[in-house]
């Protein structure tokens, strides 16, 4: 069976994508997750069958490998940073977000030295906002 993360799932729509280890997108149906189950956090590792539907891959019988953390909201907003250390983030980003706009406006893809920073910085940005949610 073929193993993957979420990349994304709207739970009121009950549908997403997972992404294969391959790279390949996948679409999950709220039919397709265990029982139980009503949600998929991205990111959460799963394994699960591949089936040729009329728009594409759908994924079959999800099982889940890596349960998401359950954190309470009062222990997540205790590790959230502080105001002025997310402010030296974000104006990094959008200075790093400059650079890689500007290379891509002359044509090029940015290189490893700008790209890995800012995905850096997107990834804990991100991590942040979900925690302040």
């Amino acid at each position: 069976m073929p193993t993957g993360k979420v990349k994304w799932y709207d739970a009121a729509k009950g549908f997403g994508f997972l992404s294969t280890d391959a790279g390949q997108d996948v679409h999950v149906r709220a039919e397709a997750l265990p029982d139980g189950v009503t949600t998929l956090k991205a990111g959460t590792r799963v394994e699960f069958g591949i089936a040729q539907g009329r728009r594409g891959d759908q994924a079959l019988q999800v099982r889940l490998l890596d349960a998401p953390a359950s954190v309470s909201r009062n222990v997540a907003r205790a590790a959230r940073k502080k105001p002025d250390e997310m402010t030296t983030i974000v104006e990094d980003l959008i200075t790093l977000l400059d650079r890689v706009g500007e290379t891509y406006r002359h044509g090029r893809h940015p290189d490893a030295r700008t790209a890995a920073p800012t995905a850096k910085l997107l990834r804990a940005l991100a991590d942040e906002l979900d925690r302040s949610a």
